[in-house]
């Protein structure tokens, strides 16, 4: 029987997910497929320069697992460097760290982490204290802002 699956918790998921070399043309184009766990160790790790045992404990995975995420995105984005390929992000097993609101009254936003329960608590505005505060899906993937998001394989469209 296979392990149950472990979700990674992500802090980011881009709007931006297709990234190609200029002047070739998307037909004959390889692609290369980094997923957004993927992405988000590479963002942790090389863009805001953490260890791994802290970048592991964002994602809440183990540091060997971190490390193998992070050395898989950086052979995927080598690949594409080198041979000229798109780097389409997409899928994988990943929840969002945090869950964003909006007031409908004034448009006030702000954060609630992922693991808090929504309640009629939560969705009241800090700023005015409406009770119509609305989830803000969380940009760039096809769930809705639900938290986790199982993306496996390509689902063009959907990142």
């Amino acid at each position: 029987m296979p392990r149950p699956i472990k979700w990674r918790r992500v802090g980011f998921v881009p709007e931006a997910t297709l990234f190609k070399p200029v002047g070739i043309l998307g037909r004959g184009l390889g692609e290369v497929a980094l997923s957004i766990e993927e992405l988000e160790a590479v963002r942790l790790k090389d863009q805001e320069g953490l260890q791994q045992e802290e970048c592991a404990q964002r994602m809440d995975i183990s540091r060997p697992t971190f490390h193998r995420v992070l050395s898989s995105a950086r052979s995927k984005i080598a690949e594409a460097l080198t041979l000229g390929k798109a780097i389409r992000i997409e899928g994988g097993n990943f929840e969002m760290a945090r869950r964003r609101f909006r007031c409908g009254q004034d448009g006030y936003e702000w954060e609630v982490p992922f693991d808090a329960v929504i309640d009629e608590r939560v969705r009241r505005c800090p700023r005015c204290n409406t009770p119509n505060a609305r989830l803000i899906p969380s940009h760039g993937h096809g769930h809705g802002g639900r938290g986790r998001g199982q993306q496996q394989g390509r689902r063009r469209g959907m990142i």
